[in-house]
């Protein structure tokens, strides 16, 4: 059999396995572990799985996963970002379509407390969208608001996605956050202009809060404004010092977790029930992504001992006569398919094994590439009709949202991200510039 065959073989396997529901670490785990004892036998197949065991373990920047999900849980149970919508509520209230613009905003900046979207969608949908639905604003447009901001927590550093990604392509974490900042506040931005647009050409769609509801006095206004500072002061206290090469990553990373807790502490929000939440939730999410990590490995070992990166680009550029920007737009465009049922992590650990050397034999840059794949999973997350951010909007949104008002919902902001994309694809400079200016 050949090792061509062999790979196949493998890839569609695990397909299979990922269909019946398996989880996606025992899935893609099986398939490899089966795969190596099959072609090595008892010793070389259980090197390969010990290989790739001691590989994470050794990863010294892994540590940073706990401290960030852990920065970001305190942050959502202590309350701070109640505080931070009711800031955006108050100061940008009177503009039209003003508390849309505020929502993303506030994902903005839950973006980089947390690093995961998950935390946005729940968040958004807690805190800001019954109270955007109570002033009148269009169910549609405030849905699909609180979708696109959500999606932006994979993006903006401190991304947990990216460092996974950095972890798989062996590129440096740090390059990477800088790599997403621009793009992520551009396609912030872009969203904002969106919203702007809209609401002028329709005002009913984001009516101007009442009068009363924004009138308070100014000391109070003020201090409202501090509720948005502090999270970035966190952000800043965390990633001044690594990108002046003051700091490690890690250090880095519990910098801003001990900045977090200590916030909570003096807000007098740090109760016992709030630590153990924090807790629970990160020793789950991290011993989650340790499990798809690991198996992620084994199973790019196994396609790396059969040679699988170099017949499939023999495949493309040989067979198929492909040019490298062809090959590079068909895999955007399949990540975007499997996004119609899988999860970022899962698809980054499927397909990294082929296109991450894929990408780098073709001579593109995999920093620049990180931010590609990372904006195609924020669209493949929202489009129907298994886009795994609708039904997490599905499963939070109130009675009065149907399942085709968020599809419906989701439109114009996927035309938005395809956009950036499509930028970031012809001006590499959006995501290489300020890697490229920081680390000379």
């Amino acid at each position: 059999m050949s090792y061509e065959l062999i790979a196949t073989l493998m890839f569609s396997s695990m397909m299979l396995m990922l269909l019946t529901g398996q989880r996606v670490f025992g899935a893609i785990g099986f398939i490899a572990v089966v795969a190596a004892l099959l072609l090595w036998g008892d010793k070389g197949g259980f090197d390969i799985g010990f290989s790739a065991s001691m590989k994470l373990m050794k990863w010294y920047p892994l540590l940073t996963l706990p401290m960030f999900i852990f920065m970001g849980y305190v942050l959502s149970e202590s309350k701070i970002a109640d505080d931070l919508y009711r800031m955006f509520h108050v100061w940008m209230g009177g503009l039209r379509g003003g508390l849309a613009i505020g929502t993303i905003g506030l994902m903005v900046l839950i973006s980089a407390m947390n690093g995961l979207s998950v935390a946005g969608m729940a968040i958004g949908s807690t805190i800001a969208l019954p109270e955007l639905l109570k002033r009148g604003y269009d169910k549609r447009m405030v849905t699909g608001v609180i979708q696109a901001g959500s999606s932006l927590g994979i993006l903006v550093p401190p991304s947990v996605v990216l460092v996974l990604y950095a972890m798989i392509a062996r590129q440096p974490v740090g390059q990477l956050w800088l790599a997403g900042v621009v793009p992520g506040l551009m396609m912030a931005g872009m969203f904002i202009a969106y919203i702007v647009i809209r609401c002028r050409m329709n005002p009913a769609l984001g009516p101007i809060l009442d009068q009363s509801e924004r009138d308070m006095p100014r000391d109070e206004k003020l201090k409202l404004l501090w509720a948005g500072v502090l999270p970035i002061g966190i952000f800043a206290v965390m990633m001044v010092p690594f990108v002046n090469g003051w700091t490690s990553l890690v250090e880095s990373s519990a910098i801003g977790a001990l900045a977090a807790f200590a916030a909570a502490v003096l807000k007098g929000r740090m109760t016992r029930e709030v630590f153990e939440n924090s807790v629970r939730n990160t020793l789950g999410i991290t011993c989650m992504f340790m499990w798809i990590i690991l198996a992620a490995l084994a199973f790019g070992a196994v396609f790396d001992g059969l040679g699988a990166v170099k017949a499939i680009e023999s495949v493309f550029t040989e067979k198929l006569n492909l040019s490298p920007w062809m090959i590079l737009i068909l895999m955007q465009l399949s990540f975007i398919l499997m996004g119609t049922f899988l999860d970022d992590t899962a698809m980054l650990v499927i397909v990294a094994p082929l296109y991450v050397p894929l990408v780098g034999e073709l001579g593109f840059d995999l920093i620049w590439y990180g931010i590609l794949y990372t904006i195609t999973t924020q669209i493949a997350y929202m489009t129907p009709p298994f886009g795994y951010n609708l039904f997490l909007m599905r499963a939070m949104a109130p009675p009065e949202i149907s399942i085709r008002d968020i599809y419906a919902s989701i439109t114009p902001f996927v035309l938005v991200m395809i956009l950036a994309l499509v930028l970031v694809m012809v001006f590499p400079q959006i995501a290489t510039w300020l890697p490229n200016f920081v680390y000379n």
